[in-house]
């Protein structure tokens, strides 16, 4: 009797230890698509940020350069064209330093320093 019974034990120990490993195959994998779904989401967040600098910069251009011909009417077309390229130009070197490819502007890593 005590020798099903120690076999019944052994059988049910190793149909646990096949659940459990299969179990862990699920966590690893399940951790595994956590992380992949992560630094997908910080893309998006990243590519979001870009975008919306960028956008932003070159909306502020055209508005300044659209009030600038409201006030002062001798500049009516060549302000809103040059502050346009400006805000074009302020734009992409926002997007640069985002992506790392120009260095910070000085007057942030002070602004950064005092912070802290």
């Amino acid at each position: 009797m005590t020798d099903d019974r120690d076999e019944g034990l052994e059988q049910r120990r190793k149909r646990l230890t096949a659940e459990l490993a299969g179990k862990r195959t699920d966590d690893a994998a399940g951790v595994a698509r956590e992380e992949q779904s992560e630094a997908s989401r910080k893309g998006m967040a990243l590519g979001l940020k870009i975008s919306s600098e960028f956008i932003a910069a070159i909306a502020v251009g055209a508005m300044l350069g659209y009030v600038l011909g409201l006030v002062w009417p001798a500049s009516k077309p060549w302000g809103l064209i040059i502050l346009l390229l400006l805000g074009f130009c302020a734009g992409v070197l926002n997007v640069l330093r985002s992506v790392g490819m120009v260095a910070p502007s000085p007057f942030s890593e002070k602004d950064e320093a005092n912070k802290d």
